[in-house]
């Protein structure tokens, strides 16, 4: 899939492309650009359909936008310390908030927005902004990792824990608790996302050779994927699909791993009675005298499948996602809710390498929002058919990125 950019600079397309970023139901790519910034529809696997555009923000380096809604978020290298909140039909800015310092990461869904700054991370209620919790003195976090789950009914955020091992904290978005700590990796850790139920979530390292799927809100490990053991790599994505049966990995190489997550059964069929299952049973059974790590690694399950990229040595993002009909619109996505069967896609697209509770100014001593409006409620409906809202989920879809990435705990 192939993105054209207006008004590329001299050096192409990739020059003028600084950030990438799907929605939290796959269904639009929001890309950052020197000039402002652009939001693609994905209901089409030939061409990206374009759904607005804006330069009144240069130097864009972060842009998200609230599923299919005509809320979008946006931070620019102009004013790093200064969140934009726009409705972009309207043309209108509902509020900006300013932080004590560079905003690194922003995550939201229907009820909760997450501003990660790299010691702290600010919590407000999306509705009217109000901040609800500051966390802070986590862990030093220079890339902002965070994730927030898209299930706005347990709203978990997970980040990182500690600055020299993979521990990750589960907290709470709405009863603002934390629930427990999971120590995930020994290593620091590298990606973190959660499934679209908030029932699972996975994590990588720095090293990059294990990902590790645990049970939400216990913490158990439930699945664990080996990606490689030739080298370490630097995981920069993991996703979900949207009906959790698959997760994708993207690195710093050419390689994009998929893996299934299934439950192995203990019922196996008996295997043949040759020598090599013979073999094959006495292999496994040795394990349980080896050393742990060694044991655990014949254990592992390997990649479902993977593809191969034309580019590596890049950060990238991915996603999962069912294209359901390739002729569907934002216009008249409201008029067809019977999309055709699912097919399933994968694309890339590429770009270079690359304190709480004092008043904020344009708002409230409470948080709130002073100037602008209240964000319409419409924009957070959850029933089949809500205005501004797509019904469907397009392809895996891969995009090189610019960010960093570290560890710290609150």
């Amino acid at each position: 899939m192939e993105a054209e950019v207006a008004d590329a600079p001299p050096g192409g397309v990739e020059s003028a492309l600084s950030c990438f970023s799907f929605n939290q139901d796959c269904t639009s790519l929001a890309i950052g650009t020197k000039a402002g910034y652009k939001l693609f529809s994905l209901s089409s696997v030939e061409h990206l359909d374009q759904v607005h555009g804006s330069n009144e923000i240069p130097d864009v380096y972060i842009v998200e936008r609230l599923f299919s809604s005509s809320l979008v978020v946006v931070v620019s290298h102009t004013k790093p310390r200064q969140m934009n909140v726009y409705h972009f039909k309207k043309g209108t800015e509902i509020c900006n908030y300013s932080y004590s310092s560079n905003i690194l990461s922003i995550r939201l869904n229907r009820q909760r927005l997450l501003v990660c700054l790299e010691e702290s991370i600010y919590i407000h209620n999306i509705k009217d902004m109000k901040l609800l919790k500051t966390l802070l003195d986590v862990p030093a976090n220079p890339t902002g990792l965070c994730a927030l789950s898209i299930n706005h009914s347990n709203s978990y955020l997970a980040y990182p824990g500690s600055l020299t091992s993979g521990e990750i904290v589960l907290y709470d978005g709405n009863s603002l608790k934390t629930v427990c700590t999971i120590a995930a990796h020994e290593g620091t850790l590298a990606a973190i996302t959660f499934n679209a139920s908030g029932s699972k979530l996975a994590s990588a390292s720095e090293k990059g050779t294990v990902i590790r799927v645990f049970s939400v809100p216990d913490g158990q490990k439930v699945y664990e994927f080996r990606r490689g053991m030739k080298r370490y790599v630097t995981i920069s994505s993991l996703v979900f699909s949207m009906d959790s049966q698959f997760l994708c990995a993207s690195s710093n190489t050419e390689t994009v791993h998929i893996f299934k997550l299934e439950q192995v059964t203990n019922s196996r069929p008996e295997e043949p009675s040759t020598w090599s299952g013979y073999m094959g049973k006495m292999f496994m059974a040795a394990t349980n005298y080896l050393p742990t790590q060694v044991s655990d690694m014949m254990h592992q399950d390997r990649a479902f499948a993977t593809a191969r990229l034309n580019f590596s040595g890049q950060r990238n993002i991915c996603t999962l996602s069912t294209l359901l009909g390739s002729g569907t619109t934002e216009e008249n996505k409201e008029n067809d809710l019977r999309p055709s069967l699912p097919q399933s896609y994968a694309a890339t697209v590429a770009r270079p390498s690359a304190s709480s509770a004092s008043t904020v100014p344009g708002y409230s001593e409470d948080g709130g929002a002073l100037r602008g409006e209240v964000i319409p409620e419409h924009e957070f409906a959850t029933g089949p058919v809500c205005l501004d809202d797509e019904n469907e989920f397009p392809p895996i879809i891969l995009c090189r990125g610019n960010q960093k990435g570290k560890t710290k705990q609150s």
